[in-house]
């Protein structure tokens, strides 16, 4: 493979002719996905998780337990569009490499498997537990369609369901639903976390335009606590999957309570989204630090997002993973076997500024165990890099990871442009002028499927002296994070070919790119 490194201002070009460590030779995993012809097909992801067919949403139950990440997942194997909801499953050990494992929850009298959570039941407060293995606990929407149909609001209520084989295989409680519902339409995705200063669970649960709160000494019998949202944050559409969660203000010895809630539609560049707000929580009721709205991710592609329980103190990190889809489009993308990727897990952080207090995402550092190779964009021995830098020639950039730093002031734009063979491209750029971050991607392949398909997606950022910019591209799809992960957005788009030639603009005054490499990642699949 040959790679052109072309420096316009020095109009310097050198010729790197690089061998085999630019292969990205495939990870290996147990199980039947290259057996089987899957993550071959045009637009398949290679280092996200998607399923080997079939159609996939929301993240459901994620567990760390016995030295799994569990991921189950709202899915549907018969089509690649939605349908009778099933909880699907995989396991890993690294959040990053995933092994398949058979469906998990199949529907039932009482309806589809919706969206829901898993817990480690430590101290068989359930009384579920068979030998000396603490049980995995699931808890999950039923949606009753043949009610809904009838016009009976109350075709949604929660369910429960225990393995005691470490998710292997689940049975469902026979006193099923523990969770009847009041006579609410929307009442669903219950996500369940331990007090621990309570002793209690705690629920946390999407009521149409708010949450309610809820409370059991066993998993089986529920009380209600309070509600929350009905003047806070965005109302552009109905509320789901939320989640409830302590986290450390980093610099400080402070910890504020993070509820998670996702909102569709509504989003801040249209359809889908995640909102969250900060504040206390005594175990009975969310008081907020205010009502403002703020977005996890300003992108058009990261919903339904929600964190691992059961993670040890000892690793200490709160670790989310999100749909990366967007309901606007999500059901006609062109695929072809399956439909729907998972973001990269992202840990958690939370930051001050003017008194308030933000949400920050960062890739986790098992993703840096992916790279194959590096390719620094500035010469060695000049902090400054001329402008105008390409790379050509290589398709592995379609699997990579960039990491950027520039200098922005005055009128400058900054940023990359990502094209193919067939002058397909897709920028990614902060403007200082305009002090705003966008992705354009509709020139990027691919747009007729929706007219809902937003080509370019912007977010208002001001940044310091210097920006620094962390992508993830994997084939149809690229993560932002912006500065550490204070501002955050997710994009797909669908080129006619791989990617392989990228630009850096350096702005007008040239010089402005001080930190540059691009890694070429493995995939996960065989």
């Amino acid at each position: 493979m040959k790679i052109i490194l072309k420096i316009t201002a020095g109009l310097l070009i050198v010729l790197l002719t690089v061998a085999s460590c630019f292969s990205c030779k495939n990870r290996t995993r147990s199980g039947t996905a290259d057996a089987a012809g899957f993550y071959h097909e045009k637009y398949r992801p290679q280092y996200h998780f998607s399923p080997e067919s079939g159609w996939m949403n929301d993240p459901n139950g994620l567990v760390y337990n016995d030295g799994e990440y569990h991921l189950f997942y709202q899915y549907y194997p018969d089509s690649t569009v939605w349908g009778p909801m099933h909880w699907g499953h995989a396991v890993g050990t690294d959040l990053v490499h995933w092994k398949h494992l058979p469906v998990a929850l199949y529907p039932d009298s009482l309806g589809y498997i919706f969206s829901g959570s898993a817990v480690t039941d430590r101290d068989n407060t359930s009384g579920l537990r068979e030998g000396t293995v603490p049980p995995l606990i699931a808890i999950f929407t039923y949606h009753n369609s043949k009610l809904e149909r009838s016009g009976n609001t109350g075709f949604q209520s929660q369910g429960l369901a225990w393995s005691n084989d470490r998710g292997r295989t689940w049975n469902k409680y026979q006193g099923n639903p523990v969770l009847p519902n009041p006579g609410i339409k929307d009442f669903r995705d219950p996500k369940v976390i331990w007090h621990e200063p309570s002793g209690r669970w705690i629920m946390i649960l999407a009521v149409h335009d708010r949450v309610h709160i809820y409370s059991s000494p066993d998993l089986k019998n529920w009380s209600f606590e309070s509600e929350f949202g009905e003047n806070a944050g965005s109302h552009g559409g109905v509320w789901e999957c939320p989640d409830l969660f302590p986290l450390a203000v980093t610099g400080t010895s402070l910890s504020k309570w993070v509820m998670l809630v996702s909102i569709n539609p509504g989003g801040p560049n249209g359809g889908s989204a995640t909102q969250y707000f900060t504040g206390d929580f005594d175990g009975h009721k969310f008081t907020p630090d205010n009502t403002s709205v703020k977005w996890m991710d300003l992108g058009t592609d990261n919903y339904a997002g929600v964190t691992w329980s059961g993670i040890p103190a000892s690793d200490g990190r709160r670790i989310l993973l999100g749909w990366m889809s967007n309901w606007n489009y999500a059901t006609v993308v062109p695929a072809s076997t399956w439909r729907s990727a998972m973001t990269i897990p992202r840990k958690l952080s939370l930051y001050t500024s003017n008194g308030d207090y933000f949400l920050a995402s960062s890739p986790v550092n098992e993703l840096k165990n992916l790279r194959a190779d590096s390719l620094p964009l500035v010469r060695q021995g000049n902090s400054k890099t001329p402008n105008g830098i390409t790379i050509k020639g290589d398709p592995g950039l379609s699997r990579s990871e960039l990491d950027l730093d520039f200098i922005a002031t005055g009128a400058d734009t900054v940023g990359i442009a990502l094209e193919n063979e067939l002058s397909e491209r897709l920028l990614i750029c902060y403007s200082a002028l305009s002090e705003e971050v966008f992705i354009d991607r509709s020139g990027a392949g691919d747009a007729s499927f929706s007219p809902r398909f937003t080509g370019i997606v912007k977010a208002p950022y001001k940044a310091g002296e210097r920006i620094s910019m962390h992508l993830f591209v994997d084939a149809t799809s690229v993560e932002l994070f912006i500065d550490d992960g204070r501002l955050v957005m997710t994009s797909v788009f669908f080129p006619s070919e791989n990617f392989s030639s990228l630009k850096i603009y350096p702005g007008r005054n040239g010089n402005l790119l001080q930190k540059g490499i691009v890694y070429h990642l493995n995939g996960i699949w065989q």
